[in-house]
C-alpha cells in the first residue's frame, strides 16, 4: 500500500508540472508524460517492461482528457480557441485517434519509440530557428484540412501526446496566430483524448483487469495522481500564454520539444 501511495504521489508532482505546460502551450502534456511516467511504472514494476511504454502512453492520453479540458476552458475565456476552424479539425483528429488507438497493441515498443523522437525532434527544430516573420500562407480548405490533421491525430495517439506538439506547428504553418493554436490544441486535446482512449482501453481489456488497477492499458493509480493536480495548473499555464510574446513561446515549445524526443530516444 505505501508504495502504491508513494506512486501516486509521484504522479501528482509530475501532473503538477504537465497541467502548467499543457496550458502554457497547449501540448496536452503527453511530451512529459510518456517519458517520466515509463521511469515510474519501471521502478514500481507495475508491469511487464516491455508493455511499460504501451501503458504509459495509454494512461498519458486518459490524463489529458481532463488536463485539455481544463485547459481549453481557460483558453476559451481568454478568446484563444478559433471555434470557425476547431469543429473541422476536431473531427479530423478524432477519426485519427481512434484508428490509432486500435492499432497500439500491433506496433513494436521500438517502433513507437522511434516514430515518437523523430517527429518530435524535426518540429522542435523548425520552430527553433524559424524567423518572427514568416511568409503567410492562407489556412487549407476544410476538407483539406481534415484530412492533415487525421494523420495528426492519428500520430498524437499513437505517441500518446495531446496533439498540440504537431497541430501547434501545423496550425501556424498556415499563419494562424500561435496563441489562437495554441487554444485550438488545447481544444482539440480533449478530443485526441477520448477517442484515443477509448482504443487503449479496449485494446488492453485483453491483457489487464480492473483489479489490478487497469482500464484497458490505462493504469488507474498513475492516471488520479496526475489529473489531481494538473486540473489546478492548467488554467496557471493558459493565463500565462495570454501574456508572453509569441517569439518566446516559441523558443519554449521548441525546447520542450527537442528534450523530450531526446529523452524518448535514448532512454
Amino acid at each position: 500500500m505505501s508504495e502504491l501511495v508513494l506512486l501516486i504521489v509521484c504522479c501528482a508532482l509530475l501532473g503538477s508540472v504537465v497541467g502548467f505546460l499543457a496550458g502554457l502551450l497547449g501540448i496536452g502534456g503527453g511530451l512529459v508524460i510518456v517519458p517520466i511516467l515509463s521511469l515510474i511504472l519501471l521502478h514500481f514494476e507495475v508491469l511487464p517492461s516491455e508493455q511499460i511504454v504501451v501503458a504509459a502512453i495509454a494512461t498519458s492520453l486518459a490524463s489529458i482528457l481532463f488536463t485539455s479540458t481544463s485547459s481549453a476552458l481557460a483558453h476559451h475565456k481568454n478568446g484563444n480557441v478559433p471555434w470557425s476552424l476547431a469543429p473541422w479539425i476536431m473531427t479530423g483528429v478524432a477519426l485519427g485517434a481512434l484508428v490509432s488507438g486500435f492499432m497500439a497493441a500491433l506496433l513494436p515498443e521500438n517502433v513507437v519509440r522511434l516514430v515518437f523522437a523523430i517527429s518530435v525532434a524535426l518540429i522542435s527544430l523548425k520552430m527553433f530557428f524559424s524567423g518572427g516573420e514568416s511568409t503567410k500562407r492562407s489556412m487549407p480548405n476544410k476538407g483539406i484540412l481534415t484530412v492533415l490533421t487525421t494523420i495528426t491525430g492519428g500520430l498524437s495517439a499513437m505517441i500518446g501526446i495531446g496533439g498540440g506538439a504537431l497541430l501547434v506547428p501545423l496550425l501556424t504553418f498556415f499563419s494562424l496566430d500561435i496563441k489562437k493554436a495554441i487554444g485550438c490544441a488545447s481544444a482539440c486535446g480533449i478530443v485526441i483524448a477520448l477517442f484515443g482512449s477509448v482504443g487503449y482501453i479496449s485494446s488492453g481489456s485483453a491483457y489487464f483487469s480492473l483489479q489490478e488497477g487497469f482500464a484497458g492499458f490505462v493504469y488507474l493509480p498513475a492516471l488520479l495522481g496526475i489529473v489531481c493536480t494538473s486540473w489546478f495548473t492548467a488554467p496557471l499555464g493558459a493565463k500565462a500564454t495570454h501574456h508572453m510574446p509569441v517569439a518566446t513561446i516559441k523558443k519554449i515549445f521548441a525546447a520542450l520539444l527537442l528534450v523530450m524526443a531526446a529523452n524518448m530516444a535514448f532512454s
